[in-house]
């Protein structure tokens, strides 16, 4: 009678255990990947400017050394009464009302990234989806500090979660300049 040799398994299991491990740990990475905010979220093509045509800064930003000291959270840019105002980039309508007297629509983004636009009579109502461009409002005259020179002005502010951030970086590189070559 012959008895039958039993092989081992271990070499095989291991094998099964390192390619599950392997696809594990890719399957995490993978969406680990897709949870993980990437830097083009807020890439300046995704965006532009909130009034057309470019419109002048005339007053810029001015981050706070801390959340509550003075500052100026945002950019003010030029404009005229009764112009549209678009969203910078797509988003969902988080708010759109008055705030202490003043009209405001607020759109958060990919990124978890907030503009703000005011004083702005709403077309728009909370939980609407915009894309680039969509008219939020229109451009109410009225805004402390936009230069008497200007008239009217919209306040664009851009926050990542409760960081006060400068929003015309969404809309533009930094230019290029080429200093010229100084020979001793």
């Amino acid at each position: 009678m012959t008895v039958p040799t039993l092989r081992s398994t271990a070499p095989v299991r291991s094998i099964h255990r390192r390619s599950a491990a392997a696809l594990l740990a890719a399957a995490l990475v993978t969406t680990l990947a897709a949870l993980t905010p990437s830097p083009a979220a807020a890439a300046p093509d995704r965006f532009e400017w909130p009034l057309a045509p470019r419109p002048q800064v005339v007053r810029a930003f001015d981050k706070p050394e801390r959340n509550w000291l003075p500052g100026h959270r945002g950019v003010d840019l030029a404009g005229r009464e009764g112009q549209a105002v678009v969203a910078a980039g797509a988003g969902v309508v988080v708010f759109a009302g008055s705030v202490a007297g003043k009209p405001v629509v607020s759109v958060d983004h990919p990124g978890g990234l907030r503009t703000t636009y005011e004083p702005v009579h709403a077309r728009v109502a909370a939980g609407t989806r915009v894309g680039r461009g969509t008219v939020l409002g229109y451009l109410e005259s009225g805004h402390p500090g936009c230069p008497a020179a200007s008239g009217t002005c919209l306040h664009w502010g851009l926050r990542r979660d409760r960081e006060y951030l400068d929003p015309t970086l969404l809309v533009r590189a930094v230019p290029i300049r080429l200093l010229p070559v100084r020979t001793p």
